[in-house]
């Protein structure tokens, strides 16, 4: 994962990227369960690589479903990798399940 991603360790942690943050934030659930596990190594480089891509337009942040629970259920998170952007805190998109590169870019193209 490469260092632009912030990865919470906990809920108030997560609310406080997202205040923090000047850019709109993608939020990158993921998952330890063994059927998340691959799909969300998959999406880590994919994240990554948007991160450095977008640099200081957008703020990526992965959170663990099982240590942000709160943050998980307050965006209607049921499965890993999700993904949730948002701007200003309010939610611009959501979408669940693994993308590749050019549809994570499609995504957030279609968003921002």
């Amino acid at each position: 994962m490469a260092k632009l991603v912030h990865q919470p360790l906990e809920d108030e942690e997560f609310d406080f990227i997202l205040r923090m943050s000047g850019a709109p934030v993608l939020a990158y659930f993921s998952g330890t369960w063994p059927k998340a596990i691959e799909a969300c190594r998959v999406m880590d480089l994919v994240v990554g690589g948007i991160a450095e891509e977008y640099g200081s337009r957008l703020t990526a942040v992965k959170a663990d479903i099982t240590r942000c629970p709160a943050a998980t259920k307050r965006y209607g998170v049921t499965g890993a990798p999700s993904f949730v952007l948002l701007r200003q805190g309010g939610v611009v998109a959501h979408s669940a399940g693994q993308m590749t590169r050019t549809e994570l870019q499609d995504f957030l193209a279609a968003s921002l």
